[in-house]
């Protein structure tokens, strides 16, 4: 009892003591806290932000259901089972769409179906529907809703104007009007011009805060999606189980905000690997913390050194030193807790109109701050300002009394062990780290990383060390920092850890996503040359063929477009499902051109799959040319360079293929001395069915490979060669070479293209689709960012402690320019040494990790593709910068006078 007593006093002197100490280095001290309150404000501001987007039950309902008591839909006619939240679960009936004569339910029948006294309003959910924009033509997402009734308030808001009731009136959203180019009371008109309305109302939707159009009950022709429910007292359970053995899927207010004793729904469980990750990430960033704040306590416990050799003279023991230094972590940490959970509730609230209308797309729930998190984050920020001060700490418990008391610095050495142990971790991590990417953990790729920062970070302070001895073949400054640096390890080996980790881990992930877009990249096969649009009739020739002078005159005009091809596809003559059910001409692939181990039924052995890695025949799992209508396409060589692509010579000996009754195919592996084999479709027999068909005789024609163009899956018939087959051409579409379109160009296209026929389909070729995943920015302005607060901080630590040596420096007549040149030099050994270092370990350990995988797909088969590694240029290239620009930072606002200090008698 007593050792608790006295551990209570001591700890509540070394508060005081450290509260103290606050007070007297107030600038340090700031700058500690503005550190440990940075992540706790993001933190803070994540948490606050993420519960007012996580919505109640009651704010969920009120946005499906407005003021109605219950949403109903009847897709299905028999029983089925539902979970309380309204989803479906089973359905022993069937889907109205699959009975023979499929009709959906009406108004009438659901009223008819729920209790006397129901009133049911219909909605329709969102359906892309065409208009007039305001440079042509363009989709925007149109709903079917009575906003003038009070059932659906909740579900919608007017921001200005009055609810459309006719039905020849709309509201939109201000997005909407802007894409449509008119202002409230102004017209639009559906693509076809079949119809206009009036614009009588500005609407937003509390989920969608984009382009949308609502139109009213009366402006809708086709059924509704779902019933909103006015009943004469609350859907239960008990309701919503009989409505369900009708077919009747329910989705009720009074089940949701009182749900059932058992629910029926699985419930839903708690993601461990998300949870891990998480935990692994934040681990990684308190580190960062601790990396960053360690130099502050290690000077801060420097500069007491004395004070604390007087504490341990009198008689403190080294746990009384320790608690001393530990203290101001504690301090600290927790003004940094306050500072940030304030600010960060605060920047929450005032940025939450920014997040739901550029980020979110969609209103939040309420003002809420998440006090859970908030507690968490506040304890995280405390632990990561004792983190902080632990090392140094333990090393200020340690210090020679004799030697400190004497001003002296004492031993600056490291230690063998932790150097080895330094080294174990980083190999260890790296192969943890390799080993998780070939069996896709992400918890154990996270550890890894982990492992691997702390071995280098064990490994820092003897680099510096190492690297100080290079000093005497510099200048003056340079050789005056890497001193400093050396002999101050405490504070310069974890800035220089803090920007080596977060230029490490940017490097990693930049590599890594390069690499993956270019896999994608490789594996993607485009339908047309990049740019090119392909124009589809959906409807058939047997309807309409869409004149091709027509499009052409169009093209030219909107696209600048420099070739317009017709896409004609294999059909069967007069159409007649009947005679030619199946008009597919199937290009086969010859038998000694086929993987061996394709048919393979049972698993195969190692040595199997090398040898099929090793066969040319097994690089692909293609296996026939069997393809739908846009995938054999019948052309004499007019559309085949911009359906494809080809030039040059092998553009011309396919055109004369085709010309001469042959095929064209993108495989080298179908072409067998100059021809392919083709199998014409199953002709029924006289009257029969198509099972008791005749096989005709595969036909062999001219072929060619294409070598040049696009990599795609596409077969080029021949017209004649058709013929040979039985069948007959269509048209299906176009192909127009031209410049990619921009959104204005492609709604002008669309809009001419209307007026030549409506419902045709448009497409442009824009490769594959660019990675919109933010990280790798996010990471690069992180470790711009922790790379100049490391420098600045460090070098201004460091510049503190080394006041007496300017003074020396001053002392025996050094000019001022002398200050700011070492004040370059000291930053430019942290952020410089840090960010080569980062580089440097950041592609080692991304290349081991791409190659390991990369070995791993090539011993199995059939394996994923490789991995190219694609190295960041230009992010490379931005962290190489950033130490220069920190370096002339400092160089810029370090005082350039040198201080006198007075000299002690």
């Amino acid at each position: 009892m007593s050792r608790m007593s006295d551990a209570l006093v001591s700890w509540r002197t070394a508060l005081r003591i450290a509260w103290r100490e606050t007070r007297r280095a107030k600038g340090r001290s700031a700058l500690v806290a503005a550190m440990i309150a940075t992540p706790v404000l993001a933190l803070s501001a994540a948490a606050a932000s993420y519960d007012m987007f996580q919505l109640t039950d009651g704010e969920r309902v009120e946005r499906s259901l407005g003021a109605a008591d219950a949403r109903v839909t009847w897709d299905y006619e028999g029983a089925i089972e539902q979970s309380p939240t309204g989803d479906l679960l089973t359905a022993t009936g069937v889907h109205r769409s699959a009975t023979a004569d499929p009709e959906p339910a009406t108004t009438d029948e659901v009223t008819g179906a729920l209790p006397a006294g129901s009133r049911v309003v219909p909605v329709w959910d969102e359906q892309r529907w065409d208009w007039r924009t305001a440079d042509g033509v363009g989709p925007v997402p149109s709903y079917g809703l009575d906003l003038a009734d009070p059932v659906t308030e909740g579900m919608a808001r007017l921001r200005a104007g009055r609810a459309p009731t006719a039905g020849t009136e709309v509201a939109a959203s201000e997005a909407a009007l802007r894409r449509l180019g008119v202002d409230l009371g102004g017209t639009v008109e559906l693509a076809e011009g079949s119809r206009r309305f009036t614009v009588v109302g500005i609407v937003e939707l509390p989920d969608n805060l984009g382009a949308v159009i609502v139109l009213p009950p009366d402006a809708r022709t086709d059924p509704p999606s779902a019933w909103l429910v006015d009943a004469p007292a609350p859907v239960g359970w008990d309701q919503v189980r009989q409505l369900n053995d009708v077919g009747i899927l329910v989705l009720s207010r009074a089940v949701v905000l009182d749900p059932p004793p058992v629910q029926q729904a699985p419930q839903s469980e708690v993601d461990a690997q998300t949870v891990a990750i998480g935990v692994v990430l934040g681990g990684l960033g308190a580190m960062q913390i601790v990396l960053l704040a360690g130099p502050a306590f290690a000077i801060g416990a420097r500069r007491r050194q004395r004070d604390l050799a007087l504490v341990a003279a009198n008689g403190g023991s080294p746990a009384h030193l320790r608690r001393i230094v530990l203290a101001d972590g504690v301090v600290l940490g927790l003004l940094g807790a306050v500072a940030g959970i304030l600010l960060g509730a605060v920047l929450a609230v005032a940025a939450r109109p920014l997040v739901e209308e550029h980020l979110a797309q969609a209103r939040a729930g309420g003002y809420r701050i998440f006090p859970l998190a908030l507690l968490a984050v506040a304890g995280l920020a405390v632990l990561t300002g004792v983190a902080a001060a632990l090392v140094p700490a333990f090393v200020a418990a340690r210090q020679n009394v004799v030697v400190a008391l004497t001003g002296r610095r004492g031993a600056t050495r490291s230690r063998r062990r932790w150097v080895l142990l330094g080294l174990v971790l980083t190999v260890g991590g790296t192969g943890l780290a390799a080993y998780a990417a070939v069996h896709v953990s992400a918890n154990l790729l996270l550890a890894g990383l982990v492992l691997t920062q702390l071995g280098l970070v064990l490994c820092t302070p003897a680099l510096v060390g190492l690297l100080a001895r290079l000093g005497q073949h510099l200048p003056l400054t340079p050789r005056i920092a890497l001193r400093d640096a050396s002999r101050n390890r405490a504070a310069t080996a974890p800035a220089i850890s803090a920007v080596m980790a977060a230029v490490a881990g940017t490097v990693c992930l930049g590599v890594y996503q390069n690499s993956s877009d270019a896999r994608s990249t490789e594996a993607y096969r485009p339908n047309t040359p990049p740019g090119h649009l392909t124009v589809v009739n959906p409807l058939g020739p047997e309807q309409r063929a869409i004149p091709a002078a027509r499009l052409d005159a169009i093209a030219d005009t909107t696209l600048a477009a420099t070739e317009v091809a017709e896409i004609r596809v294999p059909g069967c003559p007069g159409w007649d499902p009947g005679t030619c059910p199946n008009p597919f001409v199937e290009v086969v692939l010859p038998p000694q051109q086929r993987c061996p181990f394709f048919d393979t039924q049972r698993p195969l052995t190692a040595q199997e799959q090398r040898q099929a890695r090793a066969d040319a025949r097994c690089q692909s799992t293609q296996e026939t040319y069997s393809r739908s209508y846009a995938g054999l396409v019948v052309d004499d060589g007019e559309a085949l360079s911009p359906l494809t692509g080809a030039h040059g010579d092998d553009l011309a000996r396919a055109v004369a293929t085709l010309r001469a009754g042959g095929v064209v195919v993108t495989d080298s592996r179908y072409v067998v001395n100059g021809t392919v084999t083709v199998q014409p479709p199953t002709v029924p027999t006289q009257g029969g069915p198509l099972k008791g068909g005749e096989q005709p005789a595969a036909l062999t024609l001219p072929g060619h490979a294409l070598t040049t163009g696009i990599r795609s899956d596409r077969a080029i018939i021949s017209p004649k060669a058709l013929a040979r087959a039985g069948l007959v051409d269509h048209q299906w579409g176009f192909v127009i070479a031209a410049p990619a379109p921009d959104a204005a160009a492609e709604d002008r296209f669309r809009a001419e293209l209307t007026a030549l026929a409506t419902g045709l389909g448009v497409s442009v070729e824009r490769g594959p689709a660019p990675s919109d995943d933010p990280t790798l920015l996010i990471l690069t302005v992180a470790a711009g960012l922790i790379t100049l607060g490391a420098v600045g901080i460090a070098t201004g630590l460091t510049a503190a402690d080394s006041r007496p040596d300017l003074s020396i420096l001053a002392a025996v007549g050094a000019s001022p320019l002398v200050r700011r040149k070492l004040s370059l030099s000291q930053s430019g050994v942290i952020a410089g040494l840090g960010s080569m270092l980062g580089m440097s370990i950041g592609l080692v350990a991304i290349v081991a990790i791409l190659t390991t995988i990369n070995q791993a797909y090539l011993a199995t088969w059939p394996g994923a593709d490789p991995y190219p590694i694609v190295v960041p240029w230009s992010i490379l290239g931005v962290l190489a910068v950033v130490p220069l620009v920190a370096m002339l930072g400092a160089g810029t606002l370090t005082r350039s006078r040198l201080p006198i200090e007075r000299r002690l008698d």
